[in-house]
């Protein structure tokens, strides 16, 4: 069983940074973090694989970071590095992970996922 346990997020004004971390435990392939503001649909934000590959959304790139720690059969972290904040960023941020390639896991529907924590960007 895979398990997803985030923590980080909060408030923070436009320009500022903030970091998000999940613990995974449980076998996985890709990892990621989807956000969903108010009104919106749930889209996806970053991904990493087991080769250390990225992809990012285009509105954060440059801005995001995605990076994770620890040994793939062990309990390991998930992060996602957030600078330049701005309003359009405020959002319920999920960490999640998939046992599949990120193309995948990019498509939303079979992932395991996290709580979700709240970002909040002020102007």
């Amino acid at each position: 069983q895979v398990q997803l346990v985030e923590s980080g997020g909060g408030s923070v004004q436009s320009g500022g940074s903030l970091r998000l971390s999940c613990t995974v435990s449980g076998p996985t392939y890709c990892l990621g973090w989807f956000r969903q503001a108010p009104g919106k649909e749930r889209e996806a934000v970053a991904t990493i694989d087991l080769n250390g590959r990225t992809t990012y959304a285009d509105d954060v790139k440059g801005r995001f970071t995605i990076s994770r720690t620890g040994a793939d059969n062990a309990k390991r972290t998930l992060y996602l590095q957030m600078n330049t904040l701005n309003p359009d960023d405020t959002a319920i941020y999920y960490c999640t992970a998939a046992r599949a390639l990120c193309e995948i896991l990019l498509r939303g529907r079979d992932n395991f996922w996290g709580q979700g924590t709240q970002v909040t960007v002020s102007s």
